[in-house]
């Protein structure tokens, strides 16, 4: 188990440093069609950090917001609060903020920048349908992403994915209004630098790049909370009856919208949950592994 977790927490940095060097190649196509590398680099890492920065303080904030969560009264979810606390206190980490969110779709997710600093939402739907070790099994998957930092890992990738979605659109642009020219109109060694339909081509691609990259280290998180949501309860079947009821119910989570999809402990918006009657493409871009893998894998621990 250990060394799964080990494999898990190895490929997401490999994918984050990916990140960058496709932040950085765009940055660079960007200076071969304005004329200047040293400008499109500079440009697209300070658009990422600026976008960093902020999503690094109001990520959690906008995530319950557009989630539509509130505070979960500690009377009226007692044994919520109860479980978590519990868990956290065999989990070692400080207990988060502990929301609610009306919606019949079973689900949940963690949210926030470090253990201090964190939170956990669930469904109403949730609450109703799943009993306490399946409930508990749920809660100990979102404590691990904010345990192993998941919540943080994932916020960035997301940042850097926007970050090159912002700056591929602006360069684009910048050629549709000079009128499709790739430098200054004194510049003809720029003009006819065979770098720049590469340039073109990789801004067309990027976006599409990363966000399958976002969706890669999305599916190995996922993956590695499981594992750790079993260390941390010691009863494999909790979260496993869980994740069996989650593949069994197709209703789609209102709540939650394509910014947050990732965050949710099961893929919230097709419902469709056997993700191996679906395509190449879309299982390249899915957030999420097919539930009956991760059932698969938590049945050989």
């Amino acid at each position: 188990m250990n060394d799964l977790i080990a494999a898990n927490k190895r490929r997401s940095v490999a994918l984050l440093v990916g990140f960058v060097v496709v932040l950085v190649l765009v940055g660079m196509a960007v200076g071969v069609l304005v004329g200047n590398g040293t400008v499109g680099t500079i440009a697209a890492l300070v658009i990422s950090a600026v976008m960093a920065f902020v999503s690094y303080w109001k990520s959690d904030a906008i995530a319950l917001r557009v989630s539509r969560a509130v505070p979960a009264d500690p009377v009226v979810y007692k044994r919520l609060h109860n479980l978590v606390e519990g868990l956290c206190i065999a989990g070692g980490v400080p207990k988060p903020r502990v929301y609610v969110i009306n919606d019949p779709a079973p689900n949940a997710f963690a949210t926030g920048r470090n253990p201090k600093h964190a939170a956990i939402a669930v469904t109403t739907g949730l609450l109703e349908k799943m009993n306490r070790v399946e409930l508990e099994g749920v809660v100990a998957h979102e404590l691990s992403h904010i345990k192993n930092y998941d919540i943080l890992v994932m916020t960035m990738a997301v940042t850097l994915v926007g970050a090159v979605a912002i700056v591929t659109d602006i360069a684009l642009r910048m050629m549709w209004w000079n009128g499709g020219r790739v430098a200054r109109s004194g510049d003809r060694d720029n003009r006819a630098n065979p770098f720049a339909l590469i340039g073109i081509i990789l801004l067309i691609v990027a976006p599409l790049l990363a966000r399958a990259m976002q969706a890669a280290v999305s599916r190995r998180r996922e993956t590695l909370a499981d594992v750790s949501a079993v260390q941390l309860t010691r009863y494999p079947p909790g979260l496993i009856s869980a994740l069996e009821k989650l593949r069994a119910d197709s209703t789609v989570t209102h709540s939650a919208s394509m910014a947050t999809a990732h965050m949710w402990i099961e893929q919230p918006l097709s419902g469709v949950n056997d993700t191996g009657r679906l395509g190449f493409f879309h299982k390249l871009f899915n957030t999420h592994p097919p539930l009956e893998e991760r059932i698969a894998l938590l049945r050989e621990i």
